[in-house]
């Protein structure tokens, strides 16, 4: 399975959510984010998003300050064309 990858590093709340909530938008059903952040919030925040939202967080993790997740976008949800 492919990932797109989103290099969100420096910035700060909320940006990285709503930058990968643009990038989900255009992504079909099953298909997977990796996202890589720096600001520690961002734990919080993914895990709220994907809460809210019904997109599986199928993966975290943490090495020295950068913060990855990988998020897959909820299976009944077609992209929307931008």
């Amino acid at each position: 399975m492919t990932e797109t990858m989103l290099d969100l590093k420096g910035l700060s709340c909320p940006l990285p959510v709503l930058r990968a909530n643009k990038a989900l938008r255009g992504m079909a059903g099953g298909e997977r984010l990796r996202v890589l952040a720096t600001d520690p919030a961002a734990v919080k925040d993914f895990r709220n998003y994907c809460d809210q939202t019904g997109h599986a967080l199928v993966a975290f993790s943490e090495d020295r300050g950068t913060y990855s997740f990988v998020i897959q976008r909820k299976a009944d949800a077609p992209a929307k064309a931008e």
